[in-house]
């Protein structure tokens, strides 16, 4: 057989993706084992019935045919919509082309803002993606980690020793997967003075926008680069429905960047996609225009985050850190065990709760898990309980008390 390219060989070099632990319970949950998933992103419910009606409406009205290369008019001008309501910034339909999922935004930021061989910075912890966005594209990247202990906020003089000549583009996440940190306003000037000072591209991926968490006052905490002074003209904001609007399999995401960019990624698309299907196009068009589910999505995780941190609060051996929004609880667990896979597998195997180990977002995430929030409550609920009776059996093991003293 003819060797397989060396640019698809990098994707995932060591032949393994960190999603170890999640396909061993799949493997599991398929024998018939009672096993909780609390290792993926993808919503316990379905999308909408409105949206689902939509799309079925759209169909019978015989919307079947290719849209423009940017994306179905009707749809781009919802996704500006959407994306002046996200950042408080005007956005045109030509500052927007479709893309598949944020996914497709993603690779398509990072092939429009390097060359082969310049330079890279990714903030982590990180989307499992990230890396090999990079390694496909050609391009080296430095991950500058934000530590647990500063509630995985990012600094700049961890940003400043990254830089190199050949540095183009600085690449962050807020709200944070796998973390849930929702970065602060002095971060987020940080970052957009360092992008500024150092002509530098800032790829901002949003697509947890929605999931940012409230202030006292009811305003949400989510604050987009884009709103930042001097940042317009250098940011391009990834974004989806998927997340916000309960639509993870209908592969709906945009790139929102300034229009000369946007210009020059019609014959990108003819390459890659050649336009996203059109009947689905009006469907993400009508749920976005009237928010369909969106409101009753970022509640539901709200209220998930909430019940999940008090549960495991106070656990002796275990501490909470970000996880402020997004879908995901980050509990640091280098107490109990500095290997977080291992720690995801005894759980796996004790107590039949699936999380994912740390180590799958970056060093800095190393001794951690992830637990997602993506099951009904009542199973959540069921999780904690497992979780929290696994890390007191090991901290009774290790000699240590099972609660923290209040």
């Amino acid at each position: 057989m003819a060797k397989l390219s060396q640019r698809v060989a990098s994707i995932a070099p060591a032949g393994k993706t960190g999603w170890e632990v999640h396909f061993e319970a799949e493997r599991r949950l398929s024998a018939g084992e009672d096993i909780i998933m609390c290792s993926i992103g993808d919503h316990d419910f379905h999308t909408p019935e409105e949206t689902v009606e939509a799309c079925v409406e759209a169909l019978h009205q015989g919307h079947h045919h290719y849209t423009g290369l940017a994306g179905f008019e009707g749809l781009r001008e919802a996704m500006a919509r959407s994306s002046a309501r996200s950042s408080g910034v005007a956005t045109a339909p030509e500052n927007i082309i479709t893309t598949v999922g944020g996914q497709g935004a993603l690779f398509t930021a990072v092939q429009t803002t390097l060359d082969p061989g310049e330079h890279a910075i990714v903030v982590g912890p990180y989307y499992a993606t990230y890396p090999g966005c990079f390694r496909l594209s050609g391009n080296p990247y430095t991950v500058v980690y934000a530590r647990p202990e500063d509630d995985f906020q990012p600094k700049r003089e961890a940003l400043e020793a990254a830089l190199r000549p050949n540095t183009r583009a600085l690449l962050m996440n807020s709200p944070n997967n796998p973390t849930g940190a929702v970065y602060s306003r002095q971060t987020m000037e940080d970052i957009a003075s360092f992008c500024r000072d150092n002509d530098l591209w800032l790829i901002s991926d949003e697509v947890y926008w929605t999931h940012a968490g409230y202030t006292a006052s009811g305003k949400s905490n989510h604050i987009s680069p884009l709103s930042l002074p001097g940042m317009e003209e250098r940011t391009l904001i990834v974004n989806s429905v998927s997340k916000s609007h309960g639509m993870t399999g209908w592969r709906v995401g945009w790139l929102r960047a300034p229009k000369e960019i946007i210009d020059s990624l019609g014959a990108f698309s003819l390459v890659v996609t050649y336009g996203l299907s059109d009947f689905v196009s009006r469907a993400a068009a009508a749920a976005l225009d009237h928010d369909w589910g969106l409101d009753e999505i970022a509640a539901t995780y709200e209220r998930r985050r909430k019940t999940m941190r008090k549960a495991l609060d106070g656990l002796a051996g275990v501490t909470i850190h970000g996880s402020e929004g997004g879908m995901y609880v980050m509990l640091d667990v280098r107490a109990i065990d500095a290997d977080g896979e291992r720690f995801a597998f005894d759980l796996l195997d004790a107590e039949k709760v699936a999380v994912l180990p740390g180590e799958s977002f970056g060093e800095s995430a190393a001794g951690h898990i992830r637990i997602s929030l993506c099951q009904p409550d009542d199973m959540l609920e069921e999780a904690a309980r497992r979780i929290a009776r696994f890390v007191d059996m090991r901290m009774t093991s290790l000699g240590g008390n099972k609660r923290a003293a209040s």
